[in-house]
C-alpha cells in the first residue's frame, strides 16, 4: 500500500512524499539481486579464466605460491563482500538514495525529515538487511512494512530512513517575510542551500515550481538587475552573496 507523508523542515518548507509500497520495494530488491547475481557470476568466470590461464605447474608448497594464493582468496572475499553487502551502501550514498533497482522502479531512500541519506544511515539500514535476509528472507521486513504507518522495514526504523517515490512537491508553509536588504538570516540561508542541494533529485516541473516560490520571496529585496534573473539564477546569486 502506498501512503503519503508531509515532512516539514526547520526552514518552513513542507515536502510531500509518496511513500513506496511493499510491492515497489520488493520489485526493486529483486532487480538489485539479479544484478548482484550477474556480478557474482562474472567474478566467478573471471577467477576461473585467470586460474586456467596461469596454472601452477611448479611446487605448490613454496612461500611465494602460498602468498599469491592467499592474496587471491582475500581479493575474491573482498569482491564478494562488496557485491552482496557494499552494493547497497555504495549506490545509496553515491546515487542520492538509489540503487539500480530503486532507480528503475522510481523510488529512493531519504532520512526522516527529508534529508539525503548519508553513509551512516545507509550502513545501519543495510547491516539490519543482513539480519532480515537471514530470518525468513525479508519476511519480517514485509510484516514491518505493512504494519508501519510510514512503510518502514526494520532497517528503516534502525537507521531513521524512509523509502519514497521520486515524484514529490515542496510547498512553503510559512513564507519568509521580505526585508529591505538581501542579507539572509540562518533559516533563509539554509532554505537556499537546501534547494541548491536537492534540486538535482527533483522532477523538472517540481524543481521549477519550488524555485519560483523561493525566488519570489527574495525578488522584492533585490535590485532591478538581480530581479531580472530567472528563478534559479537569482537563488544562486543570493547564495553567492551570502
Amino acid at each position: 500500500m502506498d501512503r503519503t507523508i508531509a515532512v516539514r523542515t526547520p526552514e518552513s518548507i513542507a515536502f510531500d512524499y509518496e511513500l513506496a509500497g511493499l510491492g515497489s520495494r520488493f520489485l526493486a530488491v529483486i532487480l538489485d539481486m539479479l544484478i548482484q547475481i550477474v556480478c557474482a557470476l562474472a567474478l566467478v568466470w573471471a577467477m576461473t579464466a585467470l586460474a586456467l590461464r596461469f596454472p601452477s605447474e611448479s611446487a605448490r608448497s613454496s612461500l611465494s605460491d602460498r602468498t599469491v594464493e592467499s592474496l587471491a582468496i582475500a581479493i575474491v572475499i573482498l569482491l564478494a563482500f562488496l557485491i552482496f553487502f557494499g552494493y547497497f551502501i555504495i549506490f545509496e550514498v553515491t546515487w542520492n538514495g538509489q540503487t539500480p533497482g530503486k532507480r528503475l522502479i522510481g523510488i529512493r531512500v531519504v532520512r526522516d525529515g527529508g534529508y539525503p541519506v548519508d553513509f551512516i544511515s545507509s550502513l545501519v539500514r543495510n547491516l539490519i538487511r543482513v539480519l532480515e535476509v537471514g530470518l525468513g528472507f525479508y519476511a519480517l521486513s514485509a510484516i514491518s512494512t505493512l504494519l508501519s504507518a510510514q512503510n518502514k522495514r526494520l532497517g528503516d526504523f534502525a537507521a531513521g530512513t524512509i523509502v519514497v517515490r521520486d515524484t514529490r512537491i515542496a510547498v512553503p508553509l510559512a513564507p519568509i517575510q521580505p526585508r529591505s536588504e538581501v542579507r539572509l538570516n540562518e533559516e533563509e540561508r539554509s532554505l537556499v542551500n537546501r534547494f541548491l542541494e536537492r534540486r538535482s533529485v527533483l522532477a523538472l516541473h517540481q524543481r521549477r515550481e519550488l524555485a519560483a516560490q523561493i525566488a519570489g520571496v527574495f525578488r522584492g529585496r533585490v535590485g532591478q538587475q538581480l530581479a531580472s534573473l530567472d528563478d534559479e539564477a537569482l537563488i544562486e546569486r543570493i547564495a553567492g552573496l551570502n
